[in-house]
């Protein structure tokens, strides 16, 4: 009873000029006498921000906020995979033989969420990780490892919620949101970095220019809460004996090691 009854108002609130008003909203400078509260109510970290408060003209500003840089330290061993964001991670798991994978109990397919045959054919028997942002995130993305991107393309229209609430009632919430994915090559194999944009706001803006992506590098950032999506290849990611669900992590923290795909590290 209660899932349908979240459906009915995600769908009734998960409309266009419901999206727009927000949108409009968080970019005017009237959201500007919202900043304080916001700030207060979601507990910002002040000290990282490289401005101070006052200086943030909309809520969209301080959604989008830039850090100092000395507020996130990337792992620098060299076959490291590192946090794209600050986030909680929410899941970590095997994609099934048959592209599918088991994220609160709800069966996603992943040839759904990329789009083709052909782009998931790689990560049959990999593995996932899904780190989820609440709009009290930093919400910038970085790039967990070092390689090159062979592609990036969007898809969906949607925006349902992606929290807690929404993996588990929503309608395949990460298969058919508005989303933009960058697939890159590494030294041991591919990763997808899937963006899944939130509820209200698909606003995903990459920031990156050119193919070659360094650890920890800005590639986009999101304009309210979201997810993001990370793909391994079979045999290419070892997850971090530290690494359980829930977590908190940060950007740059290790999440795991790349591997060859017999096994060995890097």
């Amino acid at each position: 009873m209660f899932k349908h009854v979240y459906r009915l108002m995600i769908e009734l609130t998960n409309g266009k000029w419901t999206s727009v008003l927000l949108h409009r909203f968080a970019r005017s400078r009237i959201s500007k006498f919202v900043v304080p509260s916001f700030a207060k109510m979601y507990k910002l970290n002040q000290e990282e921000m490289e401005k101070p408060l006052h200086e943030y003209p909309t809520l969209h500003d301080l959604f989008i906020r830039t850090l100092k840089g000395e507020a996130r330290v990337i792992d620098s061993i060299e076959d490291s995979v590192v946090s794209p964001v600050d986030a909680v991670i929410e899941d970590i798991g095997p994609i099934s033989q048959i592209s599918e994978m088991i994220v609160k109990g709800k069966t996603y397919s992943v040839q759904e969420m990329l789009g083709s045959q052909e782009s998931v054919d790689k990560y049959v028997q990999g593995t996932y990780m899904i780190l989820y942002l609440s709009p009290s995130h930093y919400h910038r993305i970085h790039s967990p490892v070092e390689g090159t991107i062979v592609k990036q393309w969007t898809l969906g229209r949607k925006s349902y919620p992606v929290n807690k609430m929404g993996l588990k009632y929503g309608v395949r919430t990460l298969a058919k949101n508005y989303r933009m994915i960058t697939e890159v090559k590494t030294a041991r194999g591919h990763i997808a970095i899937v963006k899944v944009g939130a509820m209200f706001v698909n606003s995903i803006e990459k920031t990156h220019k050119g193919m070659t992506l360094h650890k920890g590098e800005e590639m986009a950032y999101f304009s309210f809460g979201s997810t993001v999506v990370l793909l391994f290849e079979k045999g290419t990611f070892e997850q971090d004996p530290g690494i359980h669900t829930p977590k908190d992590i940060r950007v740059g923290e290790k999440i795991g090691c790349l591997m060859n795909q017999n096994g060995g590290a890097k």
